[in-house]
């Protein structure tokens, strides 16, 4: 590996090790705080952050008539109920079963390409996307298909979840029309404040700034990382990875990221690692790897 090519490398590795240990500091700090706070304080942390890279990088302008509407759809699908879903469901589910089900979304991608942009899956792509969801029943099962037709499957934070998974590749979809008009850096800086504005609403309504004085030492701790490293620092660590590395080469980084969340979660939550999860979280990356596999 030549020297000038390894910053991309380390940025890209670094963007998704702080975004794999993410789940596990949403889940500390929404046992202090409800999500709804946890997601306007991360955003509020991490908005001013993407700012200056934007003007930086001088790439600041503002969205232009109907972008406006264009941008808060993405908001409030990318932003407000996205992180809503993975906040609520983070008070049930594992943050290890969490990572593994959001993995999949290259699948559900993949799905809704096909459907909605009649883009073509080969036989490969399709088996991928079959053992990916094969990988989630397995993790969510820890290993045990009988519970597939009892009350005893996954938690309701699982299908929360997996619903933030289908709902990241709408998410997706939708944004492929905005990124060809404006420079990914830009767009994400709008998406992001137009959605905490969003959910500002709710924030006050609801009183919930009143829960800001409950978090304790460990909650601020985990508030910062999400505010300031996953919601600021490793967006910007990732678009500087991809405007220099080939997509493909960016996307396997993302393998990465279950990975580190479940090291992560065994060190700090306490949470154990069981070969379901291996084997299944194992049979996720294989599938998403031939979803992704270049023909």
């Amino acid at each position: 590996m030549s020297k000038p090519k390894l910053v991309p490398y380390l940025e890209a590795l670094f963007a998704v090790i702080v975004w794999g240990a993410s789940f596990i500091a949403t889940k500390i700090a929404v046992g202090q705080m409800s999500p709804i706070a946890v997601v306007w304080l991360r955003f509020a942390m991490g908005i001013p952050i993407l700012l200056v890279a934007v003007v930086v990088r001088k790439q600041f302008a503002f969205p232009k008539g109907g972008e406006w509407w264009y941008f808060a759809l993405l908001g409030f699908l990318g932003i407000s109920f996205h992180q809503w879903l993975q906040s609520n469901g983070l008070q049930t589910a594992q943050a290890t079963t969490t990572a593994w089900i959001v993995s999949t979304s290259p699948a559900f991608i993949a799905i809704l390409g096909w459907m909605i942009l009649k883009e073509k899956l080969n036989f490969l792509q399709s088996s991928g996307i079959v053992l990916a969801m094969i990988g989630v029943l397995a993790v969510v099962s820890k290993g045990d298909f009988t519970t597939l037709t009892s009350s005893k499957f996954g938690t309701y934070g699982d299908f929360l979840i997996l619903i933030s998974a289908v709902n990241w590749a709408v998410f997706s979809i939708l944004s492929r029309r905005g990124l060809k008009n404006h420079p990914s850096t830009r767009m994400t800086f709008w998406v992001m404040t137009i959605g905490w504005l969003i959910t500002s609403v709710a924030f006050f309504v609801g009183r919930q700034y009143t829960e800001i004085q409950l978090l304790d030492a460990r909650g601020w701790v985990a508030m910062i990382f999400l505010g300031i490293f996953t919601t600021g620092l490793a967006y910007i660590a990732w678009f500087d990875a991809l405007s220099q590395l080939p997509a493909a080469q960016t996307g396997a980084f993302l393998f990465v990221e279950p990975l580190t969340s479940m090291v992560v979660a065994a060190v700090i939550l306490n949470e154990a690692i069981t070969w379901a999860s291996i084997l299944g979280g194992a049979i996720i990356l294989v599938g998403i790897w031939l979803v992704n596999r270049q023909t």
